[in-house]
């Protein structure tokens, strides 16, 4: 009839806004918390405890990741993941407000994002070249440097005066394309996404309900996810384009198409609602739409309220690995030294335990250790590449990494996992309302108690 075609004419309306500004509080003048103080102290048990043994039992080269200072100091970051075209770019456009001002960012029905795209704070709108990003030692995006200079033409920032972006980054990603071939993209495509879901602080899945589309690609995605779940919120987004028994049906279809991909017992968070800024559809549910939307956004408030208890989490993480790791090599140093005679070739001797540590007790004698648990051992396998490339010999015992002053490098990382990291996670808990964060969940407790033994 005549009278829609005028309307369809006209300028779509717009959905009010205020809701995004009282959950995420951006109106309010408060102080932000001061962290540098903590976070000067953190710097300094990480440099001066965990940082020594890192170093000298090489642990970056067995899991490639090493801390910098920016990262120890940046700010929580929402990664966004998902098939191209689903709506990534236009929900950060959304949640920024960014829609018809020169920072949008592009959208389209056809795949638009190539770049890896950060979008961070900054005094006025600027953007910033990878290469520029990756050179600046202040930012915690200097180790991306190794994916090599095909990928830092691929790697954007964004600056934007916005309140938000004080107290987080967004990361937008290139759309999951199914059928397409990893080597086009020109560079490790699945290792820069790994690289951002191990820094991530919460990952939003985004999907369109109308084209559910599960492949390799994003099957592949899913187990690069593994022991991340609980970071991970899944977006079906655009659900005012389906009538109500439809999107029924496509949520269920969603939640089968993920299942086998998802292996935990707890099913992840799922969020349906359009992340736009045009008003909903009408005839479609509307009032639960927009609920949905306040979860969401309190679930990021949540994230940025605990920044400093999850950077403590983290690090106190990496310290146990680190600790493990340096347990493990001075095993094999034992064994190795044990097993060495005069006239034994030692290479011979070394393959001997590298090939089969289960016959040398080299993994049961960590766990026989306190605190160590059998989920945090790294994998056998990993120790052949690991001591392929550096030779046994060229490490030294635990028991001989102790000097006069400085003390014992394993005491001191002991210290920081027991006592100095739970004491700066106890010490910012003090200011602040009892927090799902306590010790139960991040396990900082001093020792584990014997539940069998009785009182």
């Amino acid at each position: 009839s005549p009278p829609e075609e005028v309307e369809d004419a006209s300028e779509p309306i717009k959905r009010d806004r205020s809701h995004l500004e009282n959950t995420l509080k951006l109106n309010e003048e408060k102080p932000a918390d001061d962290v540098s103080g903590v976070l000067q102290r953190l710097r300094k048990i990480y440099h001066s405890s965990i940082k020594p043994l890192e170093h000298s039992y090489r642990y970056n080269e067995l899991r490639q990741h090493e801390i910098t200072d920016g990262e120890i100091t940046s700010k929580p970051m929402v990664l966004f993941l998902g098939p191209w075209s689903v709506g990534k770019s236009s929900m950060i456009n959304y949640l920024l407000g960014l829609d018809n001002t020169p920072y949008q960012l592009y959208t389209g029905a056809e795949p638009t994002t190539s770049e890896f795209t950060v979008i961070m704070h900054g005094p006025k709108l600027k953007t910033i070249e990878g290469i520029v990003m990756a050179a600046d030692s202040a930012r915690s995006f200097s180790p991306l440097e190794k994916f090599g200079q095909n990928f830092l033409e691929k790697l954007i920032g964004i600056e934007v005066p916005h309140k938000l972006l004080e107290r987080v980054t967004f990361v937008d990603t290139p759309g999951i394309i199914e059928n397409r071939k990893q080597q086009e993209r020109g560079y490790p495509f699945n290792d820069v996404c790994q690289w951002f879901i191990d820094r991530a602080d919460l990952i939003f899945v985004v999907f369109d309900p109308t084209k559910l589309d599960v492949g390799l690609e994003l099957e592949m995605l899913f187990r690069q996810l593994k022991g991340r779940e609980s970071q991970i919120r899944i977006i079906l987004n655009k659900a005012d384009s389906l009538a109500t028994q439809e999107l029924m049906r496509v949520y269920g279809a969603l939640f089968w198409s993920l299942a086998p991909l998802i292996n935990v017992t707890e099913p992840p968070r799922v969020y349906v609602s359009s992340f736009w800024p045009h008003d909903y559809n009408p005839e479609t549910h509307r009032d639960l739409f927009l609920k949905e939307e306040i979860s969401l956004l309190e679930d990021l408030n949540q994230v940025i309220e605990n920044r400093m208890e999850n950077k403590i989490a983290f690090i106190r993480q990496h310290a146990i690995r680190v600790r493990i790791h340096a347990l493990l090599v001075d095993r094999y140093l034992q064994t190795y030294k044990d097993k060495m005679t005069f006239f034994s070739d030692g290479e011979l001797v070394f393959r001997d335990i590298v090939e089969d540590p289960d016959r040398f007790y080299i993994f049961k004698s960590i766990l026989a250790k306190t605190n160590v648990s059998k989920f945090d051992l790294p994998n056998r396998e990993a120790y052949k590449d690991f001591f392929g490339i550096n030779p046994i010999t060229s490490f030294k015992l635990l028991s001989q990494q102790c000097s006069y002053m400085g003390g014992c490098f394993l005491d001191k990382i002991e210290k920081a996992i027991t006592r100095e990291l739970p004491d700066l996670l106890g010490s910012i808990g003090l200011g602040k309302k009892p927090n799902v964060l306590s010790c139960d969940v991040t396990g900082c407790g001093e020792t584990p108690k014997n539940r069998y033994r009785k009182p």
